[in-house]
């Protein structure tokens, strides 16, 4: 025998959803850093552009569920409450170590909780979906996203060669480099695909959403995007390089910006509605039958039965999310403890045998990376071989300044990665390794973060302990350090790497004074400027 909840009186419902929508709204000021940061990535990444769209969609959906939504009113779940006091631990864990994803997420976790708090389980069940799909808004992390598209570049560059050899062409694939003997064709950043895939993942999960099939074939429909845009993109690649092997450059150019952006992602949903379309012609059904909005309604009490429902979960829901805006106010004005330090203007121009040639960033780049300082020199000996030396530092991290991960900026200065391993100085000194190239030059980039006092070359361990050293330390300050040589025509990688290497054991011993331990005095700073992630 199961219990039906009342739902509310005529005015206790109205007072419920003002009190909801009070609630959301004072939810979204307390998360308005994190929300702006969202808007900061839909504008300047291709990739997250759509998220435009994302919570008119879901507010379309709840719209087009506004029957089902208040037939599903139900009583309401202490639940709810519970689920606003992890989104406001959320928050202040994603606003001490400017890990914004955890604030976005836990936005999304403080609307869940409310509208347990407001109508229960029966109306969490008709909102749920609606709430989720803003998930698909909320960009990756920058040091993951880097990742993901280095990966998706070498397999769109074997599908693209797969491609291109179909049509009997000749063709040599070095890392990301399409080699077709009198041209070669660069898979860069822009070419992963993550600017269709992303935008096909939130389709393909609308459409599995109202797709009226089992839950096999909604589940076919919502992963089969992934394959579906490698596939196209890989087949892009391809049609650039077959149009360069006939036709030269220049119109492969024309055919590169042919085949990008809307016309792949058109195709790739025509293939995602096919694939609907013989999912449903499989179940007897027409394409026009298979897609509705559930329903869920629930279902409507004898009029004995109504009583007013308690609302005291909705007034702690609703405490707590105006705590979490005090909270939120609180962290940002909160005291962070910076070390002193030297600054790079007094870090010496001979270390060694080496002497350097120190340079500026563009005031535009500079401006961006919004470091608190940095040292950006060309050191030599003798021969003449060049070590680029570049250290960036912020002095707090908390606000969403941070060392920006060389897996971004590298493709964005148009350098291909053709190979990243992980590799060491010493026991304690872990470091990337990295071969670049770009219109036939390579060079060998070694990098590392300076955590605190720790060596880092993850940048997830680097996130971690950015979080737990936020916490417990009160401190976010840290660098990254980057080196770079060209490797000469006729030069071996091993010449490189002795060379980075011998420089890396005379730079060491002169970092200590402008890059804090974990063991040094500190001054408290009250907040940090505004920058970017």
């Amino acid at each position: 025998m199961s219990v039906q909840s009342a739902p509310f009186p005529k005015i206790g419902l109205v007072r419920g959803w003002i009190l909801g929508c009070l609630a959301a709204l004072l939810a979204a000021i307390a998360f308005h850093g994190a929300l702006f940061e969202l808007v900061r990535r839909w504008t300047t990444q291709e990739e997250y552009g759509h998220g435009f769209l994302i919570p008119l969609v879901a507010a379309w959906l709840l719209w087009t569920r506004r029957g089902a939504l208040l037939a599903s009113i139900g009583r309401p779940a202490w639940t709810g409450a519970l689920l606003i006091l992890l989104a406001l631990i959320m928050h202040v864990v994603g606003a001490l170590s400017a890990i914004f994803i955890l604030s976005q997420l836990a936005f999304i976790v403080a609307l869940l909780g409310i509208t347990l708090a407001v109508g229960g389980f029966s109306l969490l069940r008709a909102a749920f979906v609606p709430i989720i799909f803003l998930i698909f808004a909320i960009p990756l992390p920058y040091f993951i996203d880097a990742n993901l598209s280095l990966q998706l570049q070498l397999i769109s560059s074997q599908l693209g060669v797969f491609f291109i050899r179909l049509f009997q062409v000749p063709v040599y694939l070095d890392g990301n480099m399409i080699d077709l003997g009198s041209y070669k064709l660069q898979v860069v950043d822009a070419c992963s695909g993550l600017r269709y895939l992303f935008p096909l993942l939130s389709l393909s999960f609308l459409a599995a959403y109202l797709f009226d099939a089992p839950i096999w074939q909604r589940a076919l429909v919502l992963l089969s995007s992934i394959p579906i845009t490698i596939a196209m993109n890989g087949l892009r690649i391809g049609m650039v390089g077959v149009t360069m092997d006939r036709w030269g450059p220049r119109m492969a150019d024309g055919a590169l910006h042919f085949f990008e952006g809307w016309i792949i992602f058109i195709a790739s949903a025509l293939l995602l509605t096919l694939e609907v379309y013989l999912l449903g012609h499989l179940s007897g059904r027409h394409f026009s039958e298979v897609f509705r909005v559930p329903a869920n309604a629930a279902r409507s009490l004898p009029a004995e039965t109504r009583e007013t429902i308690g609302r005291m979960p909705l007034y702690v829901a609703l405490l707590l999310v105006c705590a979490t805006v005090l909270t939120a106010s609180l962290i940002s004005n909160r005291s962070e403890i910076v070390p002193e330090r030297s600054r790079f203007v007094t870090f010496p121009a001979t270390i060694g045998a080496w002497h350097g040639h120190a340079s500026l960033l563009e005031p535009q780049v500079e401006n961006s990376l919004a470091m608190e300082d940095y040292v950006l020199s060309d050191y030599s000996k003798a021969d003449g071989k060049i070590v680029n030396l570049y250290v960036a530092y912020y002095a707090s991290q908390r606000t969403g300044e941070s060392p920006h991960s060389p897996l971004v900026c590298i493709p964005g200065g148009g350098w291909s990665i053709a190979k990243l391993e992980r590799a060491s100085f010493d026991a304690e000194r872990p470091l990337n390794r990295a071969i670049i190239e770009r219109n036939g030059s390579k060079q060998l980039v070694y990098y590392w973060y300076e955590e605190r006092g720790r060596s880092i070359a993850s940048e997830y361990w680097s996130k971690w302990y950015l979080l737990s050293d936020a916490i417990t330390k009160n401190r976010s300050d840290g660098a990254l350090v980057r080196l770079i040589t060209a490797i000469s025509p006729g030069e071996l990688e091993r010449d490189a790497d002795n060379r980075l290497l011998l420089f890396t054991q005379d730079l060491l011993p002169r970092l200590g004074g402008y890059l804090p331990s974990e063991g040094v005095s500190n001054t408290p700073q009250s907040g940090a400027r505004p920058g970017i992630l």
